[in-house]
């Protein structure tokens, strides 16, 4: 009794359950490489892939452009006589989304489409799976990456409205400094002036003071 509890607690952690698996191939031109997975039904299989061309000049596996490779991506059930079931053309760096409708065996491949002298040379292929069945908690990973993103593009935002902030407020205090300089350079000339008229006037006054004593004790 306690193992068939087991089984039952066992088949329903499996149920909810997320399996992630990541690896990498090499490929030559266009190989078709295949990955077998056993899916019960409804469960969701979310395929993240990137694909890096070899450059020989470099010695080392590139990123393609745009147009140079793409990749079909072929799903088929094993056991309804390998019937296909999804069949996608993506770029060399995308992901796909699918839903299985039956249990049993499916074989997820992929196929790299190239035209030209691309079309010979070796490929590394990065691919991770991730299986589960809930489609918003397998996004989870993708918008916690986004939330992430825009939590640095507001932060950076911040910063540069603070940096404008205090550069308006040094502007301010510049303008103000300015402003005091200009006063206290008037006043100083006004003092200036304002002394130079007492200091004349003083010596007027000593002047006509000392003629008039001059005068009275009959000098002049």
């Amino acid at each position: 009794m306690k193992v068939g509890f087991l089984m039952q607690l066992f088949a329903l952690l499996m149920a909810f359950a997320r399996f992630n698996s990541a690896f990498y191939v090499y490929l030559t031109g266009g190989e078709k490489k295949c990955y077998n997975k056993e899916l019960s039904k409804d469960t969701i299989l979310n395929g993240k892939y990137f694909l890096e061309v070899y450059d020989s000049n470099k010695n080392e596996y590139v990123k393609p452009s745009s147009n140079e490779v793409g990749i079909v991506i072929d799903v088929e059930e094993v056991f309804d006589d390998y019937h296909r079931v999804v069949h996608q053309k993506g770029t060399s760096n995308s992901e796909f989304t699918f839903v299985a409708l039956d249990s049993g065996e499916h074989r997820i491949c992929f196929q790299v489409q190239s035209s030209g002298w691309i079309a010979k040379v070796k490929t590394k292929f990065d691919i991770q799976f991730e299986v589960g069945h809930d489609l918003k908690v397998l996004d989870s990973k993708q918008k916690s990456k986004q939330k992430t993103l825009q939590n640095k593009v507001n932060i950076l935002s911040a910063k540069v409205k603070e940096i404008k902030r205090e550069q308006d407020l040094v502007r301010e205090r510049e303008s103000q400094f300015r402003d005091l300089s200009e006063s206290v350079n008037g006043n100083v000339i006004w003092w200036g002036i304002i002394q130079l008229l007492a200091l004349g006037l003083t010596c007027l006054w000593q002047l006509k003071s000392l003629k008039g004593f001059f005068v009275k004790q009959k000098i002049l």
